[in-house]
């Protein structure tokens, strides 16, 4: 495999330092949680090999939920390993797969470190971001190893309904090729989330992680499930040959967080769509920007008007280093920089403000000269 640096972490924020931000509105995640907050107490555990599969008693929580036995369930080091895992144990190169763009930069960039021919199912701004079904079934052919979605998406914040899922997974099935579907956003779904999708068909793997709506990314725990066994033993071996088992550490307070995740996450809730109907209001009451509303997550991809004559090398510069704001620039997803991702519940709500108001005063000093 060839690797190379993907933009999104050459320029992530904790590269740069986080002391050189005052308003970091790049991440694509809840605020990080602290342990001793959760009332989490680990003092006696062992630090002993775990279960290769992951903690049972983890696995069950999971898999309680999602409506699958615990052996369906295989605990990743973050939901990046469970996409790396998936990928280099499903596709060799010069093999077809069918990625939607804009994206999470894993998703396409492992690909092709392999050498897998990819296709690109568009999603554009324009339509607003809606997934094309027919233009799907088009993509994919007899020899599709692989189709690659994420939703609710990063980074837009676009959804699909129940049906459009169900479609998407008739055609991976007449065709017998695999879903990768990425829910790691599912629990901020604005509205009834869907069902966690490995559930409804043996071709569909599933992949969330407790980073994103939890706040834990330092914990790295993730998982996939999937009900076929054979491709779960693969990618049993596939875990076991890169790092063999996760921390207990790491499974233990992931497992406590999940146990009393009824009392925890509905405050979580709470706060993102209190920072998102801020950046709804601010997205209402200004006219240089637009956007296609998020229907989930905690991040959405607004973009500058075409009218707005910018510079937008320039617009970035006096951002980040003028008015120390941080936004995850449009080149991180293969897109042109007149979009930015802004995630809106890492930071405190009124470093949210404040940066939502440094980019409009960044525009302003960043167009041409008439």
């Amino acid at each position: 495999m060839q690797y190379r640096r993907m933009p999104i972490e050459v320029e992530a924020p904790e590269g740069f330092g986080y002391e050189k931000i005052d308003c970091n509105l790049s991440e694509s995640s809840f605020a990080d949680q602290r342990l001793a907050d959760l009332g989490i107490d680990i003092g006696n555990l062992v630090l002993f090999y775990g279960d290769h599969k992951g903690k049972p008693a983890l696995r069950e929580l999971i898999a309680a939920e999602a409506g699958l036995h615990a052996d369906e369930v295989l605990i990743t080091a973050g939901a990046a390993a469970a996409l790396f895992i998936v990928a280099t144990a499903l596709l060799n190169k010069g093999d077809h797969m069918v990625v939607a763009k804009t994206n999470y930069a894993t998703n396409i960039e492992t690909p092709r470190a392999i050498g897998a021919t990819v296709d690109f199912l568009p999603l554009h701004f324009d339509d607003g971001y809606e997934l094309d079904v027919d233009m799907l079934d088009n993509l994919v052919t007899d020899q599709t190893k692989l189709v690659s979605l994420t939703y609710p998406h990063n980074p837009t914040g676009a959804h699909i309904s129940m049906e459009t899922l169900q479609k998407i997974i008739r055609i991976t099935e007449r065709k017998k090729t695999w879903l990768l579907f990425d829910e790691t956003y599912r629990d901020m779904s604005f509205g009834e989330p869907l069902p966690v999708a490995a559930g409804l068909s043996d071709r569909v793997i599933s992949v969330s992680s407790m980073s994103k709506s939890y706040g834990l990314p330092g914990i790295r725990i993730g998982w996939l499930s999937c009900t076929n066994k054979q491709l779960l033993e693969n990618f049993l071996a596939a875990k076991e040959q890169v790092f063999i088992t996760n921390s207990v550490v790491d499974e233990e307070i992931a497992y406590r967080y999940l146990l009393r995740k009824e009392s925890l996450f509905p405050p979580v809730k709470e706060k993102i769509l209190e920072n998102f109907r801020i950046v709804q209001r601010f997205m209402q009451q200004q006219n240089v920007l637009e956007w296609v509303e998020p229907k989930g997550g905690c991040v959405c991809f607004p973009r500058i008007k075409s009218e707005v004559a910018i510079k937008t090398k320039k617009f970035h510069e006096i951002l980040l280093h003028k008015y120390r704001t941080y936004v995850g620039r449009g080149h991180w997803f293969e897109e042109d920089d007149r979009y930015m991702r802004i995630g809106y519940s890492w930071d405190k709500t009124e470093r949210l403000q404040k940066g939502l108001t440094n980019i409009l005063m960044a525009i302003t000093e960043s167009v041409y000269d008439v």
